[in-house]
């Protein structure tokens, strides 16, 4: 048995968090991909994720940020996402992991909500327009890190048994975390786009 195991009734709503979550994220970058090839295909066209000047997908894809790596991002998500459908798929079938694979996990999924969080500050401050399925990927990466991070520290698959004091102390907070992170991206939407709320 792996050291610092955790109880499997712990395990089951991590599980269903990055289960969820994952394919949601999976689904988002996947479409967005399509989009993308479709918009090669046919420039020009409207695409489905083009609600207004405000809100598009389309107008981003000629942007750097689109492309960070040389690729689009959204090949990064549909690679990625995979990896916590993965591990739920595991933990819900009874799989055990050692802590440098929790800690190599829980590093990725920092990586990806770093990501995300530089893309909707690049979005929201220096492009000034927001994609539907990249806001669906932020609105899921956001939860599964807070969580993921409160639930380590809280069982020691992190940092070992020393962090547990400090884990049960943020585990209950976890969801204001999540809140919180939400409110910030939303209320720095607000105060950029007072138009887009405008009626």
């Amino acid at each position: 048995m792996p050291e610092n195991d955790p109880p499997r009734r712990s395990v089951i709503p991590l599980a269903v968090i990055l289960l969820v979550t994952g394919a949601i994220g999976w689904f988002a970058a996947v479409t967005l991909l399509v989009e993308r090839v479709r918009g090669l295909q046919n420039p020009g066209q409207s695409l489905s994720c083009d609600i207004s000047p405000f809100v598009s997908c389309g107008a981003l894809f000629d942007r750097w940020q689109a492309s960070l790596l040389g690729f689009p991002n959204p090949i990064l998500g549909v690679a990625g996402f995979v990896a916590p459908i993965a591990v739920a798929v595991g933990l819900l079938t009874g799989a055990r992991f050692s802590s440098w694979y929790w800690q190599l996990f829980t590093i990725g999924v920092f990586a990806a909500w770093l990501f995300v969080t530089w893309l909707y500050i690049q979005s929201v401050y220096a492009i000034g327009v927001l994609c539907p399925y990249c806001m669906l990927v932020w609105a899921v990466t956001i939860p599964m890190w807070w969580y993921l991070l409160a639930w380590g520290l809280k069982h020691g698959t992190l940092f070992g048994t020393g962090t547990r004091h400090v884990g049960e102390k943020l585990f209950p907070f976890a969801l204001v975390l999540v809140l919180a992170n939400y409110s910030v991206i939303v209320l720095s939407i607000v105060v950029r786009f007072p138009s887009i709320f405008a009626f």
